[in-house]
């Protein structure tokens, strides 16, 4: 059944800018603020003038007011025993109700014709005033548009900076600002993972071409084995890092479900994978778990990826003979390994993509340098925090702090930058 189509209403709206607008609207209220004023003086004015003019005036010693005519044949220097008393009250009386409508109806008019001229004067003033006043409340509103439109990619390093008294405008300009942080930071690191993907996936293309062209030119059986292990080898490198490339662009996508998740038996299967590699043998690397039941809300895929890059993370910048303990407990996933020594001022970067602790040397088994970034990606798409730290003795601290499904997200002390 087809419901009745009703016509929207249209919200009645002032032609002209917001500056014309808002002048009307202070004008108008001011101009009626006077008139009501005005009308309400005059009112009162005029309820009372009549008594009180007539007061006045029977007031005064002879009983009449000067210069008011008396009736034909009656004179005010005719003697009192000349005029019959009652017929002189009933004179004076009229004479005195004249005047006082006389001096009503004068006073009334010019009041009102006063009170229009100032009006008049009023509202010009208050047209004038409102349009200043306006003009004053949108400044900050122009600046901030003028910064928008000549903002670019290339400029994002201004600022509004405004300066003014704390109100909802400078809240406002502060807030656009802080917008403005926000953006070139994630412009910058944009660019520079555009620029590192290139680089990365250009440096592999280079060792194939040079591989196929110089060293398959030859009929040594030995050499072409070996130029064989090193482009597969380069193979397996590029296939890792497109990969992970999808896998963090899956992960900043967000969650399309989310399912209970026993986050202790995950880690626990994980890092036995991990315990068991020919990397932790070789290079006799201990790795211990301690875990506690711990269940959280998330794709299951993605918390595996993420327990796997932190484990896979902690052996590869490991040395030998070290260890790597990952824990569970409350609302944390807590990844501690030994290492070399890191820099605290280092730490955020290396969550950004393709940044790493010292230059890539194109050794077997080297990292793409995504392992970190697609950490912080899973945790940001699960509403997680992460809180690095470098450790006294080197190595890292990597917590993972998940939200409580009943009071929201974590608020922890510290986060990388870019996590």
């Amino acid at each position: 059944m087809n419901r009745p189509a009703f016509p929207r209403t249209r919200r009645l709206r002032l032609p002209g800018g917001e500056r014309a607008r808002l002048t009307a609207l202070y004008g108008g209220l001011l101009v009626l603020a006077g008139a009501m004023l005005i009308g309400l003086i005059n009112l009162l004015v005029g309820q009372g003038l009549y008594t009180t003019i007539s007061t006045a005036v029977a007031r005064r010693p002879d009983g009449v007011a000067a210069g008011v005519a008396l009736p034909p044949g009656t004179s005010a220097e005719l003697a009192p025993s000349e005029v019959v008393p009652a017929q002189r009250d009933q004179e004076a009386t009229e004479a005195i109700r004249t005047f006082t409508q006389a001096a009503e109806q004068a006073t009334q008019s010019e009041l009102l014709t006063i009170s229009l001229i100032t009006l008049a004067v009023f509202a010009v003033t208050s047209v004038a005033l409102a349009w200043w006043m306006a003009g004053r409340v949108l400044r900050p509103v122009g600046v901030i548009t003028r910064t928008a439109r000549r903002l670019s990619g290339e400029n994002l390093h201004e600022r509004i900076a405004l300066d003014a008294p704390d109100g909802e405008l400078k809240q406002l300009a502060d807030t656009f600002d802080a917008m403005l942080d926000r953006l070139e930071h994630l412009v910058g690191a944009q660019k520079r993972f555009a620029a590192n993907a290139a680089h990365e996936l250009r440096t592999s293309l280079a060792v194939q071409r040079a591989a196929a062209e110089i060293g398959l030119d030859t009929s040594d059986p030995e050499a072409v084995a070996r130029i064989r292990r090193k482009l597969i080898e380069v193979a397996d490198s590029s296939e890792r890092l497109i990969e992970g490339l999808l896998l963090l662009s899956v992960s900043d996508q967000g969650l399309d479900h989310r399912e209970p998740v026993d986050l202790d038996e995950l880690a626990g299967s994980v890092t036995a994978e991990h315990t068991a590699s020919q990397q932790a043998h070789d290079r006799d690397i201990t790795v211990r778990t301690r875990t506690a039941p711990m269940t959280v809300q998330g794709d299951p895929v993605l918390l595996t990826h993420l327990v796997h890059n932190l484990v896979g993370n902690a052996l590869r910048y490991n040395h030998d003979g070290g260890h790597v303990t990952v824990t569970t407990h409350g609302r944390t996933l807590e990844v501690t390994n030994s290492g070399p020594n890191v820099p605290p001022p280092s730490v955020p970067y290396l969550f950004e993509p393709f940044r790493r602790l010292e230059e890539r040397r194109h050794a077997r088994g080297e990292g793409a340098g995504l392992g970190l970034s697609i950490v912080a990606s899973i945790a940001r798409a699960h509403q997680a925090h992460v809180d690095a730290e470098s450790n006294p003795d080197g190595g890292l601290t990597i917590r993972i702090v998940f939200p409580d499904p009943e009071e929201g997200s974590p608020t922890p002390a510290a986060r990388p930058a870019s996590a």
